[in-house]
């Protein structure tokens, strides 16, 4: 088959920290001889696509903002559809709330006057945190929205805890699910990258190094799978898992295998 669109995970496939992956560029020069448009797709919230760039070019990787997607922006763009004119009550870091006021929504601090509640990795969680998304979510009217599942994400020495493990925590107490996330694997997740490459699923692949988002997403979407093993997911949690990718590679580095196998 002849590809023409990549869906690629960040953290874990092309970089580590603020690090090349060894061997990433040679996947991304794989993908641009064989003319795949590639579009990155990252379930940090925290970042907006500008200031993913700016890592990128440090890492000494060219990539526009255009290129970037992440779970803030999917969060974004499902507010701005559906919740344009509420309150939002956010569990998350600033670099989160700033992408919503940027889009001119409405974050207050008050949990009682919150129209939704959006929960999301943030590394100064605290106790009151939990208290008052407990409190803005007593009222069962109130929208539960989580920007992504990840329970971990990589760093440089280990794996720490991401935005699914705040949900889980928030979930918990307020006795209930989140009604969405937004972040891979979601069909909203899904269209946004599609309508970014602007190809059919069927002449797309994704490439990441998580089962239980990149490769779910790709499956569901009925776009070639293709799992890293450079982040999260290892022999055991493959033999474990449900999701079964249409390749695995030791790393992004031997993309040609995918993109030169028509």
């Amino acid at each position: 088959m002849e590809f023409r669109g990549a869906v690629l995970d960040v953290d874990g496939t092309v970089l580590r920290g603020n690090e090349r992956i060894p061997g990433a560029t040679s996947g991304l020069d794989a993908l641009r001889r064989a003319g795949v448009d590639r579009v990155f797709f990252s379930n940090n919230p925290t970042k907006a696509p500008s200031a993913y760039a700016e890592r990128f070019a440090g890492a000494g990787v060219d990539v526009g903002p255009d290129e970037v997607l992440t779970s803030g922006t999917a969060t974004t763009a499902y507010l701005e559809a559906e919740h344009a004119n509420d309150s939002l009550f956010v569990v998350g870091e600033t670099g989160l709330t700033a992408q919503f006021e940027g889009a001119g929504l409405t974050v207050t601090a008050d949990p009682t006057a919150a129209d939704a509640v959006v929960v999301s990795i943030d590394r100064g969680f605290h106790y009151d945190d939990l208290v008052a998304a407990m409190v803005a979510l007593e009222d069962e009217s109130v929208p539960f929205l989580s920007t992504d599942p990840d329970m971990t994400i990589p760093a440089v020495d280990r794996d720490l805890p991401g935005s699914g493990a705040m949900t889980h925590a928030v979930a918990g107490v307020a006795g209930r699910s989140p009604d969405a996330t937004l972040g891979k694997p979601s069909a909203h997740a899904r269209r946004l990258a599609l309508e970014r490459l602007g190809h059919d699923a069927e002449r797309c692949l994704v490439v990441g190094d998580r089962l239980d988002t990149d490769i779910a997403l790709g499956a569901s979407a009925g776009m070639t799978t293709v799992l890293v093993k450079t982040g999260i997911a290892d022999d055991r949690a493959l033999a474990e898992s449900a999701v079964e990718p249409d390749y695995v590679l030791d790393s992004f580095a031997d993309i040609e295998r995918v993109v030169g196998d028509r």
